[in-house]
């Protein structure tokens, strides 16, 4: 299989890969249109600011490679937001918009940002993604912003106010939270990604 980590720039793709690894799997980390477009599954990890993921993106000229991609794609925090029509983030950035559903700060009502650590993570709709992981299981998150819940919502979570931990649509998925620290039941929802058949 043919796996493939687009390269957006941020710190965690070597603990992705490391994860996508230790399940007896290689990837590679990769800007290249070549690379992305003959993946059989792609990978879209974040960390940072929407816009500086946005001009990585736009730089290397993949925007809309990943758009119109086929194959399963998979994106972690920063990642999933991107597939939203835009962040709120430095007064309004345009994301991807494959889901036409805006990213928003948290409403937290009062409670610190980032947030931050482990939280209970419920499924809405049974899911592929989430097979043989226990509902209400909790996964790691660090973030400020956040997918209202949506038509896409496969998951959710709460702080403050509930949002969205996990979409689906077509070929697309995204987790809010981090798998690749999750422990098992991140290690087994990367598992699961990668058998996804579309």
């Amino acid at each position: 299989m043919h796996i493939v980590i687009i390269d957006t720039g941020c710190s965690n793709l070597f603990s992705v890969a490391t994860a996508i690894h230790n399940l007896g799997y290689h990837s590679t980390i990769s800007q290249d249109v070549n690379c992305i477009s003959q993946a059989d599954k792609l990978f879209l990890p974040g960390v940072g600011t929407a816009q500086s993921a946005m001009q990585q993106l736009n730089k290397k000229k993949i925007i809309n490679l990943i758009k119109t991609c086929k194959q399963p794609i998979l994106g972690i925090c920063l990642g999933m937001q991107l597939f939203g029509s835009s962040s709120d983030e430095n007064g309004g950035i345009t994301t991807l918009n494959v889901i036409n559903i805006p990213t928003k700060k948290i409403n937290v009502n009062k409670l610190p940002l980032p947030h931050m650590g482990w939280n209970k993570v419920t499924v809405k709709n049974k899911h592929y993604l989430f097979h043989n992981i226990k509902n209400n299981n909790y996964f790691y998150f660090v973030h400020n912003y956040a997918m209202p819940l949506c038509n896409e919502t496969i998951a959710k979570s709460h702080y403050g106010s509930s949002f969205t931990a996990a979409i689906a649509y077509k070929n697309f998925f995204g987790v809010q939270f981090h798998p690749e620290k999750s422990g098992y039941a991140g290690k087994q929802l990367i598992k699961n990604f990668l058998e996804i058949e579309i």
